[in-house]
């Protein structure tokens, strides 16, 4: 007899299953979302060196002014579980570019965040893909449009994997501190099917 998989769920780095087309607040985790945007390296991996999806996220949230500074953290969450796709893609996938504003919606409901993203954190988010841009880019080869002036480009480090996990976490913990949660072993969770 053969049994149906269901292809429909994601493993996590702690271990649960994640329904990303049908997320769940409770399976929302920011040991999840620290570890895989960590792993995510930005631009598709065409930077001159490693530079993480976390390590972006932590630029943002200093970028903005302090009231923001939660949602410049966590504007890009949903990548954790939906990954990071380069614009000229995503753009050409109106179903995905849905289900990330549905699982960030979550996200924001899940850590106490008004919905919808803040404009300021947009204009923060291009004032970081400027500075990234002159940091981690050769010269381009066509224009990328109209950006804002870029931050000081030494605010670009490329950390390592593990280097930037560690200090998204400690901007969390400093942005978040009534989270109590931020172990790195996993924890008891329930894995049943959505329904």
């Amino acid at each position: 007899m053969t049994h149906k998989v269901d292809y429909s769920w994601i493993q996590t780095f702690s271990g649960r299953a994640f329904w990303p087309l049908q997320p769940r607040m409770e399976d929302i985790d920011i040991q999840d979302i620290a570890h895989s945007l960590a792993m995510l390296c930005r631009f598709n991996g065409h930077g001159r060196i490693f530079y993480s999806v976390a390590e972006h996220a932590i630029l943002v949230s200093r970028l903005v002014s302090p009231p923001h500074a939660p949602w410049g953290l966590l504007h890009d969450a949903s990548e954790a579980y939906l990954t990071d796709l380069p614009k000229p893609v995503k753009r050409q996938l109106p179903d995905y570019t849905h289900c990330e504003e549905r699982l960030q919606a979550l996200i924001a409901k899940r850590f106490h965040l008004d919905w919808p993203l803040p404009t300021a954190v947009k204009h923060a988010d291009m004032v970081a893909l400027s500075t990234e841009k002159v940091a981690l880019m050769a010269a381009e080869p066509l224009t990328w449009g109209e950006l804002p002036s870029p931050a000081d480009p030494t605010l670009i480090r490329g950390y390592p994997p593990l280097e930037a996990k560690q200090l998204f976490l400690a901007r969390f913990a400093e942005l978040f501190p009534h989270e109590a949660r931020l172990s790195d072993s996993p924890r008891e969770h329930s894995n049943a099917l959505p329904p």
